[in-house]
């Protein structure tokens, strides 16, 4: 799957992937976490989509 995946993508998973480890040592229930990542995940693909630097990048 991550073969197949954009830079925006892999980026945004790296974040989410420490991202939920913190949240699970804050002691975060499952289902929240999946709530507020996803929430996360959005915000962050809407950024870099919109970024005038990532679009220098590409």
């Amino acid at each position: 799957m991550r073969d197949q995946a954009t830079l925006e993508q892999l980026v945004v998973l790296s974040n989410l992937e420490s991202l939920n480890a913190v949240l699970v040592r804050q002691g975060m229930p499952q289902p929240e976490r999946l709530i507020r990542l996803n929430q996360i995940a959005i915000t962050q693909m809407h950024s870099l989509m919109t970024s005038a630097a990532m679009k220098r990048l590409k």
